[in-house]
């Protein structure tokens, strides 16, 4: 991993915004496989006659939606240019606006709103990282904020 890019604590700065181009579609494999891998009962992510009958209504109009937590782990994943040098601590204030439908698109903008040098690991720093998800007609489906531990230039976790 001699020749891997990515960011190092010291590259960033409180203010910092992050777009990232690439977007991610979300299809019916993804959502039927997160749900069953988790356990989730839930049928409105995997159930269409269930959702037909108890959410024809906008803005379900009798749709599955896409399981949150798959949304928020595919959001994280969009931001990991941020991150890929490091590890995440904790996520925080999530907050879900609208439901994912099988074949949206999400993006993400994050913003670094908080650096601090680690007090229990030298060579490391902590940083907070606000993140907004949208979907394809740029609409705010989720917002969260994860805090992640980056090094340094040339430091290595002994």
């Amino acid at each position: 991993m001699e020749n891997f890019e990515g960011i190092y604590f010291e590259d960033l700065k409180i203010g910092m915004k992050f777009k990232n181009p690439i977007g991610r579609t979300i299809i019916e494999t993804d959502n039927v496989w997160f749900t069953l891998l988790t356990n989730n009962l839930n049928p409105i992510h995997f159930d269409k006659k269930y959702s037909e009958k108890m959410y024809p209504g906008e803005p379900f109009k009798g749709r599955n939606i896409v399981n949150g937590i798959l949304v928020l782990a595919i959001a994280i994943g969009l931001t990991t240019q941020i991150s890929s040098r490091g590890f995440m601590l904790g996520i925080e204030k999530a907050k879900f606006y609208k439901p994912v439908f099988v074949g949206d698109t999400i993006y993400t903008e994050s913003e670094i709103i908080d650096l601090r040098e680690s007090k229990s690991k030298q060579g490391f720093g902590i940083v907070k990282i606000k993140t907004k998800t949208l979907n394809q007609n740029n609409e705010i489906v989720l917002e969260f904020e994860r805090t992640i531990m980056i090094p340094k230039k040339g430091k290595i976790w002994e």
